[in-house]
């Protein structure tokens, strides 16, 4: 009976091992960011990565709802892009017309994710081909549209979020509006995914969807709303890159392959039916806080996304291992 008792975890190598592996390594990543540049760890520096980190966030959460529920959405990123140039031509810098740009892009994301739900749910195309298929389109669009070139310019309070901030807060100076708009969002997406009955509903379809329908679930009703989902964290996203960086032609570019990067390194399977908000969030710093300690190490951005490809293969293989075990 003692050797039973002696063998047991202590109650603080129980509560670590608790933590999600994700966070582990963010916190390694970080000591060695601060040790290469002790100025990143002065609140002015973690605000703006924080902000930094701002659009991609966005993005993965609302990727995270697609993978649980067993899919993949490729098109954010072209999205990202369309929006931040769709927002510039019809605004044109005119702060006037800033709200009833923004609902235009909010139905615009609304519209694409119910047309890739609805084509990969009722026409049962491969999520995957389906994405694709409209990231294509939306990037040939916008180049048809721009001539490669994006005219117009970019309202300065639809770029609030993005790039200002609350002004005369203590210890810190100046609290970015994006650090809040975060809050508020990661909230949500906690809520929705883990905390009511659709959510669960993610999960089952994720699960297993043939179980989920024979349960009751609408399959196609609730793969076709996370697709929605995705499309209008992709407005968001693109309204906090705007304020962020601007004005681009390709200014999604790629943002679509890091969110999913960001999710799958956070634990979520691939095949559906697992992944937290919370390990996502870690996911995303995580990806960011590398993408800054490679940069201090000089390393150039193709070698950057080699990076990002291995990390995406050795975290499918972890949550593929981990899977297994767990039966």
């Amino acid at each position: 009976m003692s050797g039973l008792v002696e063998a047991r975890p202590r109650p603080g190598l129980r509560r670590l091992a608790a933590v999600p592996p994700i966070w582990l390594v963010l916190a390694a990543l970080l000591v060695v960011v601060v040790w290469r540049d002790p100025t990143f760890a002065q609140p002015a520096s973690l605000l703006a990565f924080l902000k930094r980190c701002a659009p991609l966030l966005v993005l993965a959460l609302g990727q995270l709802f697609v993978i649980v529920g067993g899919e993949f959405d490729l098109s954010v990123g072209a999205l990202v892009t369309a929006c931040v140039v769709i927002a510039a031509r019809l605004g044109d810098g005119d702060p006037g017309r800033t709200w009833w740009v923004v609902a235009v892009l909010a139905v615009f994301g609304a519209l694409v994710g119910l047309t890739n739900g609805l084509v990969t749910t009722l026409l049962r195309v491969p999520s995957f081909i389906t994405t694709l298929g409209s990231m294509l389109v939306l990037n040939g669009a916008v180049f048809l549209w721009t001539g490669g070139a994006p005219t117009g310019a970019l309202a300065d309070n639809l770029r609030v979020l993005g790039r200002s901030g609350m002004t005369g807060v203590p210890v810190v100076g100046q609290l970015p509006w994006a650090v809040p708009v975060l809050v508020v969002v990661v909230t949500g997406a906690t809520l929705l995914l883990h905390h009511t009955r659709f959510g669960d509903q993610v999960f089952a379809v994720g699960g297993g969807p043939r179980a989920a329908m024979l349960s009751g679930v609408d399959v196609w009703r609730i793969r076709t709303a996370t697709f929605v989902l995705s499309g209008l964290s992709a407005v968001l996203a693109g309204i906090l890159l705007a304020g962020f960086a601007g004005l681009s032609a390709d200014a999604g570019s790629g943002y679509e392959f890091q969110a999913i990067t960001a999710v799958v390194l956070a634990g979520a399977v691939l095949g559906g039916g697992r992944g937290t908000t919370v390990a996502t969030v870690g996911g995303v710093l995580t990806l960011q806080a590398l993408f800054i300690l490679l940069n201090l190490l000089g390393f150039a951005k193709p070698l950057r996304d080699s990076a990002e490809g291995v990390l995406v293969i050795a975290a499918g293989a972890y949550t593929a291992y981990r899977a297994r075990r767990s039966g």
